[in-house]
């Protein structure tokens, strides 16, 4: 199953060059990272420099650090090397999860494959694990190690930070243990899951196998309207659910778990008006389980394209619909592709949707209410970003209209 690496910033797929002439510039004239730059933590600098494209490094050598950026370049270069070579700890596993994976497969053997991924902030791995003497051929196993010290590209190391991600995979953990869904909104099946200690582990189908064998950094309209399918059946099928054991409030970005981004952003009519736009989502009258983290790196395709399935449930939760809605479409289209398409996109949701709810749900009502927190929602992420990372190629002009039109209504 692929579960394919992580946004590098903070797109799923490359934005047009264009967007990131932009915005790189914007980045590296701002004031989170001049702090950084000029700060203790060089190895967080490294980090932030190894998330950009290699344009941005072209723009670093005209900045005003010129001189600390090419030492940071050149380390990059034995970085990147070392990441590439490092000896996976699963050649080293356990005896106790071999005989948890063996059991729960019914294997007589296992071969560790390729490492997939590395987690988010240097939290563990994913991992591919050949097996012998079974039906499975193979299974993805999420390793969560919790580290000594966490390494997070854009320096938000704290112990809030650490406390949030410690909480993601417990959740992560509990949804593949008691929730399932339909064909129509497909997960990789859970084998098994345990954790000791700063360890966790969770033991999953693999999605290659099951047809699901294509990753996509760009998609076209029929990729897409798939993968909003696949929000609406699973928004339908958790409507009005209570998210028992999951976040109460999905989503990485909500605005509680985030106080330290709230505070570094330098918008201070947004800043300002955060809460509000928290409470308006959180005040809906229809309520669903959200992905969480809906971006197009999540999603697995068949090979036609047409059928998905999604991983990645660190913070599934209650919520909005919209949220996921805003998150997908702002994962793969950049604002010149937003204007144009993302209201076609939002009616064929809906469309799905309305397929897909029961047949006592007040579906206009829930229309209605949700289409009005297209915006709010799109402008409680950009809140994010403005204080997470100034410079993302996500805020944009699209967003900031949108944006605009929140705060208006809220002075209404």
């Amino acid at each position: 199953m692929g579960f394919p690496k992580p946004e590098r910033g903070g797109g799923s797929g490359n934005p047009p060059r264009a967007s990131y002439a932009a915005s790189d510039r914007t980045l590296l004239h701002s004031k989170h990272f001049r702090r950084t730059l000029t700060g203790r933590d060089r190895l967080s600098v490294l980090k932030m420099v190894l998330c950009q494209p290699f344009s941005t490094f072209q723009l670093i050598f005209k900045s005003r650090w010129q001189q600390e950026a090419q030492p940071l370049l050149e380390e990059r270069k034995t970085t990147c090397q070392w990441t590439s070579c490092q000896v996976l700890t699963w050649k080293k596993m356990k005896q106790e999860y071999q005989d948890l994976i063996l059991q729960a497969c019914g294997a007589s053997s296992l071969r560790v494959g390729a490492k997939i991924q590395s987690l988010w902030s240097g939290y563990g791995e994913i991992v591919r694990l050949h097996l012998e003497g079974c039906e499975r051929p193979s299974v993805v196993v999420k390793h969560v190690k919790f580290p000594q010290e966490a390494e997070h590209p854009c320096g938000w190391t704290t112990d809030r930070s650490h406390t949030r991600k410690v909480r993601s995979y417990q959740v992560e953990t509990h949804w593949y243990q008691n929730y399932s869904t339909s064909p129509n909104c497909r997960i990789p099946a859970c084998l098994a899951a345990c954790s000791h200690g700063d360890e966790m582990l969770i033991v999953l189908e693999d999605l290659d196998v099951a047809g699901y064998d294509r990753r996509r950094t760009s998609v076209k309209d029929r990729e897409m309207r798939a993968c909003l399918s696949w929000l609406a059946h699973f928004h339908a099928l958790f409507l009005g659910v209570e998210p028992e054991g999951l976040w109460p409030v999905g989503t990485y970005w909500h605005l509680e778990t985030r106080p330290d981004e709230l505070e570094a952003m330098d918008d201070a009519e947004l800043k300002a008006a955060a809460g509000d736009i928290d409470r308006v989502l959180n005040e809906c009258r229809f309520k669903t389980v959200v992905h969480g983290d809906a971006k197009l790196a999540n999603f697995c395709f068949s090979q036609s394209g047409q059928k998905v399935a999604a991983v990645d449930f660190q913070y599934v939760g209650g919520g909005c619909g919209m949220k996921d809605v805003v998150y997908f479409l702002g994962s793969c289209m950049d604002e010149r592709e937003c204007e144009k398409k993302a209201q076609s996109l939002l009616d064929y949701y809906f469309t799905e949707l309305k397929l897909a709810v029961k047949k006592e749900v007040d579906f206009a009502a829930l229309e209605r209410e949700w289409r009005e927190m297209f915006a709010f929602a799109w402008t409680d992420f950009h809140r994010m970003l403005l204080g997470w990372m100034p410079g993302h190629w996500k805020i944009n002009c699209y967003s900031k209209q949108l944006t605009r039109e929140v705060l208006g209504k809220l002075k209404k």
